[in-house]
C-alpha cells in the first residue's frame, strides 16, 4: 500500500463507491417500478383473459434486465478499487459511470412499467396491439443500454 499523493488522495475511493452505489441502487429502483407497474396491469388483465398471463411476462423480463446493467457496471466499479492508488480523476469517472447507467436504468424503468401496463391491458383488448406494445417496450429498453454503454466508456477512461 503506498502513501496518499496528490493525484491519488485517500478520499479518492468515495467517489469511485458512491458510483457502483448509484449504478446498482438508481437501475434496481427503476426496475422494481417496472417490475411493479407492469405486474399490476398483468393481475388486472389476468382476471378476464388468464391464457394471456405468459405471454405478458415479458415487460417484467425487459425491467429486470434494467437492473443487471446497473449491477455490470456496479461490479466493474467494485473490482478496480483500490486503497492508495486510486485516482481522483478515475472516481469522478466512476461516479459518472454509475450515475449514467443508473440514471438512464431509472428512466428505462419507468417507461417499461407504464408501457407494460398500458400494453397488456390493451392486449387482452385487443391482440393486434401486442407487437406494438414490444416495439414501444424494446424502445424504452434501449434507453437503459445506452446508459450502460456511456457507463463502460467511462469506466475505461
Amino acid at each position: 500500500m503506498s502513501a496518499p499523493t496528490e493525484d491519488a488522495p485517500i478520499y479518492a475511493p468515495f467517489f469511485g463507491v458512491m458510483g457502483a452505489a448509484s449504478a446498482i441502487i438508481f437501475s434496481a429502483l427503476g426496475a422494481a417500478y417496472g417490475t411493479a407497474k407492469a405486474g399490476t396491469g398483468i393481475a388486472a388483465m389476468s382476471v378476464m383473459r388468464p391464457e394471456l398471463i405468459m405471454k405478458s411476462i415479458i415487460p417484467v423480463v425487459m425491467a429486470g434486465i434494467i437492473a443487471i446493467y446497473g449491477l455490470v457496471v456496479a461490479v466493474l466499479i467494485a473490482g478496480s478499487l483500490e486503497k492508495g492508488t486510486y485516482k481522483l480523476f478515475t472516481g469522478f469517472a466512476h461516479l459518472g459511470a454509475g450515475l449514467a447507467v443508473g440514471f438512464s436504468g431509472l428512466a428505462a424503468g419507468f417507461a417499461i412499467g407504464i408501457v407494460g401496463d398500458a400494453g397488456v391491458r390493451g392486449t387482452a383488448q385487443q391482440p393486434r396491439l401486442f407487437v406494438g406494445m414490444i416495439l414501444i417496450l424494446i424502445f424504452a429498453e434501449v434507453l437503459g443500454l445506452y446508459g450502460l454503454i456511456v457507463a463502460i466508456y467511462l469506466y475505461t477512461k
